[in-house]
């Protein structure tokens, strides 16, 4: 540990020289240039918990739970400020920011598109309603990845927004809470393990490797899979059949 500010926090997305922390009701914007030394720059207050974070550009997208998609301008990192909503049907967990669109992991009401193309009226354009609770989602590409719940993993084409659609699923034996992906392989937190899921086909996933440890959220960079479950986990997935423990810290 080399700095720390503040208390329990949900969710973080690092841009630049600022991480941008839903903490509670509050998204905090506090800059990171100096690791040792984390600074808290400003903060909004939100109508629900700061659940998932993804920034683009000067705005900042927030899922707030029954609050829905919230869009904060952060041009000005000393006063943050709410510019618009949209309010989901269902309990926003997870947000992804790709181009013109937001996608949002909307619990039990599934995947929502949102057009955001004007951040001060989002839109939605689309939407998907899986079979479980969906978690979380990444996107790349044409295709987002949902974690959703005790239905495993859903990979829906989003080539248009307007009519996303299934094409493939992996029903993972525990509850998917969390995705990554990375390359070919997408890495789904799945409560009791981590699940590593080849997706060079993305109509037939496949699991290739796990690793059994308490896994809620799950991040990937480079070689390594970073596992949050009570401690922290370092994972080397070099060899995603074989994944092995690199390292830890709670």
């Amino acid at each position: 540990l080399v700095g720390q500010i503040g208390g329990p926090s949900y969710t973080v997305a690092v841009n630049g020289d600022y991480a941008y922390i839903g903490m509670g009701l509050r998204l905090l914007v506090v800059r990171v240039d100096d690791p040792a030394h984390p600074t808290l720059e400003g903060s909004v207050l939100l109508p629900d918990a700061a659940s998932g974070v993804a920034v683009a550009g000067n705005y900042a997208y927030v899922a707030a739970r029954g609050a829905g998609l919230r869009v904060v301008n952060i041009s000005n990192p000393a006063h943050p400020a709410e510019v618009s909503a949209y309010d989901t049907p269902g309990s926003a967990g997870g947000v992804a920011v790709i181009g013109d669109y937001a996608y949002v992991a909307d619990g039990t009401e599934g995947l929502r598109i949102i057009d955001i193309s004007n951040p001060t009226n989002p839109t939605e354009v689309g939407s998907y309603d899986t079979p479980g609770n969906v978690q979380s989602v990444a996107v790349v590409g044409t295709y987002a990845y949902l974690a959703d719940g005790n239905s495993g993993l859903r990979i829906i084409d989003v080539s248009d927004p307007t009519g996303p659609t299934e094409v493939g699923s992996l029903d993972t034996p525990g509850f998917a809470a969390d995705v990554a992906v990375a390359g070919n392989y997408a890495y789904v937190a799945d409560n009791d393990a981590l699940r590593i899921i080849d997706i060079s086909t993305p109509g037939t996933p496949t699991e290739v490797g796990s690793y059994s440890a308490t896994a809620y959220a799950v991040s990937v960079v480079g070689q390594y899979a970073y596992l949050a479950g009570g401690s922290v986990r370092i994972i080397d997935v070099s060899d995603p059949s074989s994944p092995s423990l690199a390292g830890s810290f709670s």
